[in-house]
């Protein structure tokens, strides 16, 4: 399907640039992003992700703490369901 769409001069400059550089058309270009953008994959959405996880970097010892905790619990309780 055809249509027009009204892109700010920078942003088409560099979307263009970035379809060169990709050696895609830049029709190609704008499909995929759109696509992307609905499937809710976009870069920002990635970024936005890793930079949530790089904050929470610091819980990992936290976490492998209760998991430790609830390790020695069930290996407490299991021993008396057996019986």
């Amino acid at each position: 399907m055809k249509t027009t769409l009204e892109i700010p001069d920078a942003v088409f400059r560099r979307a263009k640039a970035k379809a060169a550089e990709q050696r895609v058309p830049f029709r190609q270009f704008v499909s995929e992003a759109v696509a992307e953008k609905l499937e809710g994959k976009s870069p920002t959405h990635d970024r936005m992700k890793a930079k949530l996880v790089g904050r929470l970097r610091h819980l990992r010892k936290e976490t492998a703490r209760i998991n430790a905790r609830i390790e020695r619990e069930f290996e407490a309780v299991e021993p008396e369901e057996q019986a």
